[in-house]
């Protein structure tokens, strides 16, 4: 096993995750089987109770974790499927050994930081990187370690202990590190001086950076780049520079230019590692594909206008899986993609009164698209605006796509408006009480108490209704599968008391879950694109592969839906014998 520690120094957010990704596809291009780890220093278990506006958005997997929003880029890229164990953080590492000393498993040591702690985050690491990940079932060949924060963070210090104990006990060959720093700019100068810091901090906690990845605005001077080898010990070709690309789908290529695959492969003894002739060809495949598709992303000409109605906008990375599933089906579209960002109160008559630019601005942009999305989201704040923003959807005829929070709120529009289901009863139970007969309303068998990881979570089946192929969804999953497999997070749902009622007037709920109680998917018959699905169907787009429900939206809003769907909707991998979909969150009582 062969592991490469990607980490950071001087500022946090300067792209670890894009290079740690980045360096993983390349290894997959030459054949390699490749898995991925985070490891975030915080004390929480999961990422599942953070605020979107604080975190960004929170990725689910397969499996139900919930996770931090770095695993969405290792997926995405790598096409991989990772499970909770890959997101390590302080507040699983010190449960686990709190557990293991209440059981006394320590037989009456004295249990401390090192060895026990380290102990337990290399003994974690080096048991998860070697599970399998893809599709051919078998151990990975490498592991990539993003280390989240920057080196010497009070809290990750545990962290960095443990890896440079891992370090310590493997081969040479078998370890190597990226050390991501940030070269800023003053008055028109490239200061290294940050970046010099940054090393220094890392060797003296005991890891020794083999490659340095500056993150700048603009290419390296030739001066600055002998500075940073100089200073931090390292070749000069051992000093990448990861500037600004026109599209973070870019940066494998801008690192691939800079020789980076013969660098961790001098590095890391890789070629003498036993690669199938097939995975080198698809390697070689999804490599030629890659290039194909993001090469000339800034000479597209087309563009595709759609608004997002949402209500954690502060956050850039809040809706980072949604925004991610728009550009792989715009790239798929080959259109420029736009995307607006309304926040939902914005569109509230209330805003009127106090902001009335702010108002009309958000009418303007929201009457003026060519397609509307609304994300999930939690607790009732801003939900009018969504409501209204479906409504405007459903009869100017404009593609609309909601996801998980976005369908209920198109039901509860449809309630409203065409089968004149009064309030408070067209409303859900989230937002103004818990009465049963809301339009929306809880799933008790979620609630046990507590918030952490009590949502329906994780990969789950949804099965087409009969009579549903006329259906421009399904069509696009393939008529010939009977269900597709999406994954979940969401605690309400829509109430099935009211399903004929809503059906009867031309919302059709074509998708249900196996019971056959559930609602997971409605769509209108006579319209351009309305569709709603209780699932998160970004959680499993792919660069090269993207979601469905994505697809036929910016299709639809690019107006070339029919020849999207005159290219048939192609079967997907199975699970269990479903069709797996390709492609915050609902409604919660957190009410963010």
């Amino acid at each position: 096993m062969k592991y490469v520690l990607v980490s950071g120094g001087v500022i946090s957010g300067v792209g670890k995750g894009i290079i740690a990704s980045s360096a993983g596809l390349l290894l997959k291009t030459m054949g390699l089987k490749v898995s991925s780890i985070k490891i975030d220093p915080y004390l929480n278990v999961d990422a599942g109770t953070m605020n979107p506006r604080e975190h960004g958005e929170v990725y689910v997997l397969d499996d139900g974790g919930e996770v931090d929003l770095d695993l969405g880029n290792y997926e995405r890229y790598l096409n991989i499927t990772l499970t909770r164990e890959n997101n390590i953080t302080l507040g699983k590492i010190y449960s686990k050994v709190i557990e293991q000393e209440r059981r006394g498993d320590y037989l009456g040591k004295t249990v401390q930081v090192v060895p026990h702690i380290t102990g337990c985050i290399e003994e974690w690491i080096e048991r998860v990187a070697r599970v399998p990940v893809d599709d051919t079932a078998e151990e990975p060949d490498v592991c990539i370690i993003e280390l989240g924060g920057t080196v010497g963070d009070i809290e990750g210090m545990p962290f960095v202990e443990a890896l440079a104990e891992l370090r310590r006990n493997l081969p040479r060959d078998d370890f190597m590190q990226i050390h991501v720093s940030y070269i800023p700019v003053v008055h028109g100068e490239q200061k290294t001086k940050p970046t010099q810091m940054a090393a220094k901090a890392v060797r003296s906690a005991g890891l020794i950076p083999d490659l340095i990845a500056c993150r700048c605005e603009k290419p390296l001077e030739q001066a600055t780049i002998d500075k940073i080898a100089r200073f931090c010990q390292v070749p000069n070709p051992h000093v990448l520079a990861v500037r600004d690309m026109p599209s973070t789908y870019q940066v494998p290529i801008l690192l691939s230019e800079q020789n980076l695959v013969p660098l961790m492969t001098t590095t890391l003894q890789l070629d003498r590692l036993p690669i199938s002739p097939a995975l080198q060809q698809s390697g070689a495949h999804t490599w030629e594909t890659w290039r194909a598709l993001t090469l000339g992303l800034q000479h597209l000409h087309e563009t595709v206008e759609i608004v997002l109605v949402g209500k954690y906008l502060e956050q850039p990375d809040s809706y980072l899986s949604v925004t991610k599933s728009l550009e792989h089906a715009a790239m798929r579209c080959r259109r420029k993609l736009v995307i607006k960002y309304v926040d939902a109160e914005h569109l509230e008559p209330a805003t009127l009164a106090t902001d009335a630019a702010a108002f009309y601005k958000a009418r303007h942009d929201l009457s003026t698209a060519r397609g509307i999305l609304i994300p999930g989201g939690f607790g009732g704040r801003g939900t009018e605006g969504m409501i209204a923003a479906a409504n405007w959807a459903r009869e100017k005829k404009v593609p609309y796509l909601g996801i998980c929070l976005g369908m209920q709120v198109a039901v509860i529009e449809f309630a409203r408006s065409v089968c004149g289901v009064p309030l408070p009863q067209a409303s859900s139970a989230e937002f103004d009480s818990e009465d049963e007969d809301r339009v929306i309303v809880s799933m008790p068998e979620h609630h046990p108490g507590k918030l952490g990881g009590t949502m329906r979570l994780g990969l789950r089946a949804t099965v087409w209704q009969p009579d549903t192929e006329w259906s421009k969804l399904r069509a696009l999953y393939g008529l010939q599968s009977g269900s597709v497999n999406e994954r979940h997070r969401h605690r309400y749902e829509v109430n099935p008391a009211y399903i004929e009622r809503l059906q009867v007037k031309g919302l059709e709920f074509i998708g249900k879950d196996e019971t056959g109680v559930r609602m997971e998917v409605v769509e209108l018959r006579e319209h351009p694109w309305f569709v709603g699905v209780q699932f998160h169907p970004e959680y499993l787009s792919r660069v090269l592969e993207p979601s469905k429900p994505y697809l036929g939206f910016i299709a639809a809003a690019a107006g070339m839906l029919g020849s999207v769907l005159g290219g048939g909707g192609r079967e997907q991998g199975g699970v269990n014998g479903h069709a797996r979909g390709h492609g915050l969150v609902n409604g919660d009582k957190m009410a963010y």
